[in-house]
């Protein structure tokens, strides 16, 4: 959902957004409850806080009656949990080519600034082989077996501290009996780094055990019947806005003025602004204001205090860097090509 507040001038165009997905599958009960104080709720705090900023935001600006120099292009997304592959977000870049700046609103610490973007690629791995009895067919390889060869080799990999570079295998499946050969299984595999460099190696390492895998359970039977079919199921690229950029000056400035006191903490992490990083348009994602945990979980939970300084810090990022229109020039520079 796409709405466009045009400013004064022509120039620049910022994209303040949130994310409208969650983790959650479909017909998930979201009835919001309150407990000791606390709001609960699946998504509660990710990302339906950054929504109500978003639209707080908006209200301040047209009950104040606000005119802003640059436009301002407010945007709800979808995709950016899990699979969804920031599908959201690449739309709107694939078809507004004119965006010179973008904010997401997405978790809660307002002194958090996120000017990194954690890069991650996803795998889906599908072992197949012959299937067969336990018992009788006892000789033939077994999909399972290859799998948890694979999931061995995975687990001692080791990588740099810095950048951070992680790896996890998420979800196994397979077999359709315990008396049972398996002819099939499957597992999904999670990789990410603050660095695209140190995220491809990773990759390439991890690829060749799952096929080296492959190998040595068809070698353990004298066999060739285990086949892996490897699906990159996400992509999401990695990048940095430097600390000096006007994005990132404009928010920490708007963070100390609120604390009266400079506690920004610049840190890395995958977010809708992975895509704009990814394409060289200064970007950060900030805080929504107020408390949660439990994040991703059904228990997911948030508390309003001091939630007035999400909004606020949002509202006076977005004037530093579209200006007023009669007191202050925009901040944000219009990029070269658009």
């Amino acid at each position: 959902m796409i709405a466009l507040r045009k400013g004064s001038g022509d120039t620049p165009k910022l994209v303040v957004s949130a994310h409208q997905d969650t983790v959650f599958p479909e017909g998930t009960d979201v009835t919001v409850k309150e407990q000791d104080g606390r709001i609960l709720a699946p998504g509660i705090g990710d990302d339906a806080r950054g929504l109500a900023a978003l639209l707080s935001v908006m209200q301040s600006l047209n009950s104040s009656q606000i005119t802003t120099v640059g436009d301002i292009m407010f945007v709800a997304t979808v995709g950016e949990e899990e699979l969804g592959n920031l599908r959201g977000v690449k739309a709107l870049f694939r078809d507004h080519k004119n965006i010179d700046g973008f904010i997401s609103i997405d978790g809660l610490g307002v002194t958090r600034v996120v000017n990194q973007a954690t890069g991650s690629h996803r795998y889906e791995m599908i072992f197949k082989g012959p299937g067969g009895h336990s018992f009788q067919e006892f000789g033939l390889p077994s999909a399972v077996h290859a799998l948890g060869r694979a999931v061995a080799r995975i687990s001692d990999l080791q990588t740099p501290a810095d950048p951070k570079t992680t790896f996890t295998v998420g979800t196994v499946s397979g077999g359709t009996s315990v008396n049972a050969i398996a002819a099939e299984a499957r597992m999904a595999v999670d990789m990410r780094s603050n660095s695209t460099d140190e995220l491809l190696k990773l990759e390439a390492r991890l690829l060749e055990q799952v096929k080296d895998a492959v190998a040595e359970e068809n070698k353990r039977w004298n066999s060739d019947r285990i086949t892996v079919e490897i699906k990159l199921i996400g992509d999401r690229p990695a990048g940095i806005v430097a600390p000096d950029s006007p994005i990132v000056q404009a928010t920490e400035r708007a963070v100390t003025i609120l604390n009266r006191a400079p506690r920004v903490t610049f840190a890395g992490s995958s977010t809708d602004s992975n895509l704009a990083m990814s394409l060289g348009i200064p970007a950060v994602t900030i805080g929504g204001g107020g408390e949660g945990g439990n994040w991703h979980s059904r228990n997911e939970w948030y508390s309003p205090l001091n939630a007035y300084f999400g909004p606020q810090n949002a509202l006076l990022t977005i004037l530093v860097l579209t200006g007023i229109e009669g007191i202050t020039k925009p901040m944000l520079p219009v990029r070269r090509q658009r």
